[in-house]
């Protein structure tokens, strides 16, 4: 596994290890699981936007029949 260091100022370490301590979880763990939830996020909005193209295409050529 790769392991990647990112600088972060004393309030943001602090804002991360609250929301990693209400989670339940490590801040290393909360970052990893947010970084792929981000990561998982793309293919879902391209997903909505080729089912919304498609969508209209089909009304478009059962207007044009």
């Amino acid at each position: 596994m790769t392991m990647i260091t990112i600088p972060l100022s004393e309030e943001r370490l602090a804002q991360l290890r609250i929301r990693a301590e209400q989670a339940g979880l490590a801040p290393e763990e909360f970052l990893r699981c947010r970084v792929e939830h981000l990561l998982d996020r793309p293919d879902e909005q391209f997903r909505q936007a080729a089912a919304y193209v498609l969508q209209k295409n089909a009304e478009l050529y059962r207007r044009l029949s």
